[in-house]
This record gives structure tokens, sequence and C-alpha cells, in this order.
């Protein structure tokens, strides 16, 4: 009978044991850990390894070139062109998605963002420029092979580049920017007439292109659900555009636009010869633009990858993760 007792006492000895140490367990926390959770230190074994932007500058043609960089370097690489009257900033988004598996590098033209804003009277703001700096721009960063993407005036930069030197693109994404006449819409008609006569239109241009109101409607165009637009977005744009020196820039820049309507034609038959991988993605809110231009493009290069996406001009403003995600889809 003892004997059964002292067996008894030890097994009972041992569950409470085992029950004090499970109570303690269940009540010990981290500091910042939720109950239940694992150790931070755990938990960043987990996470994926990030990639972080950085910003940099770089001397092109005699010219501070400032850029963004993230991603390895030995990854697919994407060139990002930014629009009007935006920068590399622009991105941010993809940068925050993408730089996991490519290297994104993305430039600011000069007279935009943190580049150089060398005086009109001595510096030729033209697209064939821009499109001559910035292929300067890659070859002094090693970019022999890129996937072009361009959004806006990145267009008329991008296509310049890829007819230049098709052998280092690998394929075009193309982002609300237009590459034939059609695409320009009705609402170009005051931006036509500044072309045919620059002195004669140059005032009505300046309030069409550079307005507080024209900056807005770049970003929610027709959209009704206008709360999903963070207004910093048109507000610092506004700003830049009101920076000294910036009229004469954006004019002489816009003057030159009638340049691109008239390379319309070459881009369409090197699509059409050439046939590249080519992702379009549009923003159905988009006012900047003819909504039939996305098509166009398919008539082009038939095998092209079109959507049209519930966004505006600047379609990353809203839809940053499901353009993350074509991009992705895209670029495998």
């Amino acid at each position: 009978m003892q004997e059964q007792t002292a067996a008894q006492r030890l097994a009972f000895d041992r569950m409470t044991q085992i029950l004090v140490v499970s109570v303690m367990l269940a009540a010990f926390q981290w500091p910042g850990q939720a109950q239940g959770q694992l150790p931070a230190r755990a938990q960043e074994r987990e996470r994926p390894v990030e990639n972080p932007t950085f910003y940099r500058t770089t001397q092109i043609d005699g010219l501070s070139i400032f850029y963004r960089e993230a991603g390895p370097k030995d990854a697919p690489a994407l060139l990002l062109l930014h629009g009007l009257p935006s920068s590399s900033r622009m991105f941010e988004p993809l940068f925050a998605r993408l730089s996991d598996r490519y290297h994104l590098v993305a430039p600011d033209y000069p007279g935009f963002g943190h580049s150089d804003w060398p005086d009109p009277k001595k510096f030729a703001y033209t697209f064939d420029h821009y499109a001559e700096i910035t292929n300067h721009f890659t070859e002094a960063l090693g970019l022999s092979r890129y996937t072009l993407y361009m959004q806006d005036y990145g267009g008329p930069v991008g296509f310049r580049m890829a007819l230049s030197h098709p052998e280092r693109i690998e394929a075009l994404i193309v982002q609300d920017a237009v590459a034939h006449n059609e695409g320009l819409g009705a609402n170009w008609k005051a931006r036509r007439a500044f072309w045919a006569d620059r002195a004669a239109n140059e005032s009505a241009l300046r309030t069409n292109l550079l307005s507080l109101a024209t900056t807005r409607t770049r970003h929610g165009g027709n959209d009704p659900n206008v709360e999903r637009y963070d207004p910093d977005l048109w507000t610092d744009e506004y700003a830049f555009l009101n920076q000294p020196g910036q009229a004469d820039i954006q004019s002489d820049l816009f003057y030159d636009y009638r340049t691109n309507v008239d390379s319309y034609p070459k881009w369409q038959a090197w699509m059409r010869e050439k046939q590249p991988r080519l992702l379009v993605i549009w923003g159905k809110y988009d006012l900047s633009f003819d909504p039939g231009e996305p098509e166009r493009y398919r008539k082009d290069v038939p095998k092209a990858e079109v959507h049209v996406l519930d966004a505006g001009h600047f379609a990353l403003d809203t839809a940053a993760d499901q353009i993350a995600q074509l991009v992705r889809g895209f670029m495998k």
C-alpha cells in the first residue's frame, strides 16, 4: 500500500511540474510580441530579404542626373521612364513591390525632379535630347539589356531609345503613353494650335498645361471615387511647376512634342516589324488621352497583353498592387 502511494505521489509531482511549466510558457511574452506569436527574431527568419531603394546621382553629358535604383543588379532590369509633371518618384509603388525580383532603375529627366535644371537658353529641351541623355545614362550604369517601362513622356523618350538601340530592348511596358495620332484626342486642340503658332498661343498653352486644375485632372480624370487619390500628388506637382524657370522649360519641351506626332508612324512600323513583347496598361479614367489607344497597340502587336484598369492617367496612384502583379506575370 505504501509503495502504491509513493508511486502515485511521484506521478502526481511530475504532472504538477509539467502543468506549471506549460502555464509559464503560455503566459510568457517577448516584448512587443502578441500572445501565441513567435519571438521577433524567429519571425524575421521567415521574412524575405528586403532590397532597399538607393537615391543616387551620376554625371551624364555635363549634367547631374538623379535616379532611383533597387533590386539585385544581376536580376532582369526594368528601366522606368516617367511622365509630366512627375519624376522617378511616381514609380515608388513599384519599387516597394518588385525590387525583390528585378533590378529597377528610374532616372529624372533634366528639368525634372532632382536632376539638373539647365537654362533653356543654353540647353535644348527636346525629346531627341532626352533620349540621347538617357541612352548615355544606361551606358554609364552598364545596362545593356532591359525592359522599358514608359509612362506619358516616357513613351516618346523610350521609343526613340528602342529605335536607336533595338538590341538593348527585352520588352516594352506602356502605361498611358501614346504612339498614335488618334490617341491624343479632342482635348489636344489648344495644344495643336500652340504647335502651329507658338507665339500666338503660348499663354493659353501655359494655362492649359500647367494650371492646378489640369494638374489635378491628370491624376483623377473622371474617376467618381475621388477619395482614392492623395491630394499631395497634384499639389506637390503644381508646386514643382511653379518653381522659377519651370514654365519656360515645360513650354519648350511641350513645343517639341509635335515631333512625337511626326514620329508616330515610325514607331508603329517598328512595332509591326519587330513584334516586341508588349504589355499595355491603361487607366480607364484617363482624360489626357483617347480611351481607344490601348487597342491601337494591339493592332500593331497582335500578341500584346492589354489591360484597362480602374485607374486614372497615373494608374499607380490607385492600382499599384494590380500593376505589380501584371508586371510580374509579364516578366516571367
